[in-house]
């Protein structure tokens, strides 16, 4: 089995006293006769990987990322960003980025990945560029027709989180993904969340340029608004909060 996954996290829990013994229930040896939750584990036990001496950097990543899996909790990803931005990190770069990237090309659902990436990673400014660039914009040469399904789920999922990236970094990303069908849909949501995320960033002409190519329904939901506000050169919902209810207006 490969590194880094969740029975291996399984056993480095068990080596600690720490079992499973039900869908959202454990136990530690260290509290007998208490039943815990699985993100009271993620909060006890995940930052204990990047304490284990056994361990260097990049063998302190795969089991951090093993708990992931396993625990399937955002907590663990809490983890891993403080470790990497902590007074000990970086943590190695190849390692951490590859972990982010084979999770969002997975089948399983991605939600506490794609959440990170959002509140943490794309929400900061000090590192949106780099993290953006390592889970999808340094592959856009391999985002063609034909492209791999789980280039295009990692893509897909990646859009859809983007909000928040500066438009001068995912500009190119958000050209690529307009040449491909498939990430269509993925694209509008990008739009959408630049336009309507706390600290999301679009460029209206470009944007407007973007949306007019996209082989949408016509009743995608919001679909005329976000054109609407576009067109009207407005770059955020919250700097122009009456705009998006005039478009909602004017769109019924």
């Amino acid at each position: 089995m490969a590194p880094g996954t969740g029975e291996d996290a399984r056993r480095w829990l068990a080596g600690r006293g720490v079992r499973q013994t039900g869908d959202d229930a454990w136990t530690d040896d260290e509290r007998p006769g208490r039943r815990f939750t699985t993100n009271e584990i993620a909060h006890s036990r995940a930052y204990e990987v990047f304490t284990d001496d056994h361990l260097d950097a990049e063998g302190q990543v795969r089991p951090a990322f093993g708990l992931l899996d396993l625990l399937d909790d955002y907590w663990v990803t809490c983890e891993i960003r403080m470790a990497d931005r902590g007074p000990d990190g970086p943590l190695p770069a190849d390692a951490l980025w590859a972990g982010y990237r084979r999770r969002l090309e997975a089948e399983r659902d991605a939600e506490p990945v794609t959440y990170s990436l959002w509140v943490d990673w794309f929400g900061d400014r000090s590192t949106a560029a780099t993290a953006f660039a390592q889970v999808l914009g340094r592959d856009l040469e391999r985002l063609r027709d034909g492209a791999a399904p789980a280039l295009l789920r990692r893509a897909r999922r990646v859009l859809e989180c983007s909000g928040s990236v500066p438009w001068p970094v995912k500009e190119e990303a958000y050209e690529a993904a307009a040449r491909l069908p498939a990430l269509h849909g993925a694209l509008f949501k990008a739009l959408s969340a630049s336009y309507h995320d706390f600290h999301g960033d679009v460029r209206p002409e470009a944007a407007l340029r973007l949306l007019s190519g996209l082989e949408l329904a016509p009743d995608t939901r919001h679909l005329t608004e976000l054109r609407l506000v576009l067109a009207e050169g407005h770059r955020n919902h919250y700097r122009s909060p009456g705009a998006w209810d005039a478009a909602v207006r004017g769109a019924s």
